[in-house]
């Protein structure tokens, strides 16, 4: 009987030693790609010493592959998968500019092309609002990001559609489900842009979910020129405004129809959409652990 090699021994004991934790980090960097030190303590741990003890304890067993934040001009690491964690997630995304991009030969050549990436930046912020709701609902024990996808995710789901947001989740809280799609705007795009990306939701809500649309904005004057622009604006869904500064689950949302109020994450209005499988396969379901 052939014997395993030493190299599949160590990967054996390497991948026994990962815990719970490990596997849902390695999860979301091979889905959103890249998290910073920062916001991995977030989601995970208590303090940021343990974050960094056991990050690099991922890094030593080529779990975890990181690299210096030349973005934010705050010197931390930003974390992508390693060999072990490419190993695990064969099918992870790839090329955050590029979803037809070809396999990368190597978890290093992967994490160059994020590294080079001109989205890097907008991948953290997108990641961000993510990362803020799932340290949320650490503590508040009735509160869960019970999805979290990406925008290469969302976009084939919803291809039909020719939605392309920057993410799509499930919040719950107070009782309530709300899905959302995000449009982490950064202020460089013509208005008329972000106005023209709403067209594709409506036909979405026609047959699938109606979800909010979350126009994520850096400052209060952009969010007033959006809130202007979309002023007695009939549309299929909802379509609320906020600032990238402002906690996402807590009292930071206007929609487009209600000005005057801001609103928590939870008591926006949404729809999951009619149970049909034909047109609406993605169905979110109460019942379901999702991630």
């Amino acid at each position: 009987m052939r014997q395993p090699s030493s190299a599949r021994l160590q990967r054996l004991e390497l991948l026994r030693r990962l815990t719970a934790r490990d596997h849902l980090l390695l999860a979301w960097l091979a889905e959103h790609y890249v998290l910073t030190t920062d916001q991995i303590t977030a989601a995970f741990f208590p303090a940021r010493r343990a974050a960094l003890l056991r990050l690099a304890k991922l890094h030593h067993m080529q779990a975890v592959s990181r690299f210096v934040d030349a973005t934010t001009g705050s010197q931390q690491y930003l974390y992508t998968l390693g060999p072990l964690g490419a190993m695990i997630h064969k099918t992870q995304y790839n090329d955050p500019a590029d979803p037809g991009a070809r396999a990368p030969r190597t978890s290093i050549e992967r994490t160059e092309n994020i590294i080079g990436s001109r989205l890097l930046d907008h991948l953290l912020g997108t990641n961000q609002l993510f990362i803020d709701l799932h340290a949320y609902a650490r503590t508040d024990g009735t509160a869960r990001l019970a999805r979290w996808w990406s925008e290469q995710h969302t976009t084939a789901v919803f291809a039909r559609a020719g939605i392309r947001p920057d993410g799509h989740g499930v919040w719950t809280a107070g009782g309530r489900e709300v899905g959302f799609f995000l449009e982490h705007d950064r202020g460089t795009e013509k208005l008329g842009t972000v106005l023209r990306k709403l067209r594709a939701y409506e036909q979405l809500a026609a047959y699938g979910p109606r979800y909010p649309v979350l126009l994520r904005v850096p400052g209060r004057r952009r969010e007033q020129h959006l809130l202007q622009a979309l002023a007695g604006v009939r549309l299929a869904m909802p379509v609320a405004t906020g600032i990238h500064d402002e906690h996402p689950a807590g009292p930071a949302w206007t929609l487009t129809d209600q000005p005057a109020l801001r609103r928590w994450l939870h008591e926006l209005p949404s729809d999951h959409g009619p149970d049909n499988p034909a047109t609406n396969p993605h169905r979110f379901l109460s019942t379901a652990a999702e991630q």
